[in-house]
């Protein structure tokens, strides 16, 4: 009986700390913009429906906070995709020779 060779499997890029914890402020601020933004579509979508709510007064209180929370969070999901960026082209991976 004839024995094949067990497959290896290929080596998995390990992540070091940098990469670990760019994740995971990434995934936090995605997070955290997600549920920012359906609780105030919510306060949207209450504030037309109420009655003794004038719709312009919720409008005006909500949508300044609205663009800033959506444009801080975008820029800072750029800014980390950047640096990231940046720092694989000033230090390029080692080829195995």
């Amino acid at each position: 009986m004839i024995k094949k060779p067990i497959p290896k499997k290929p080596p998995q890029h390990v992540p070091d700390t940098k990469e670990k914890l760019t994740l995971y402020v990434t995934l936090m601020v995605s997070t955290t913009l997600c549920i920012s933004v359906l609780a105030m579509v919510i306060a949207f979508m209450l504030g037309l429906w109420a009655k003794e709510v004038d719709n312009a007064e919720i409008f005006k209180m909500i949508s300044p906070a609205f663009s800033t929370l959506i444009g801080g969070m975008i820029g800072f999901l750029s800014g980390i995709k950047l640096m990231q960026n940046e720092d694989t082209k000033s230090n390029p991976p080692c080829k195995d020779k």
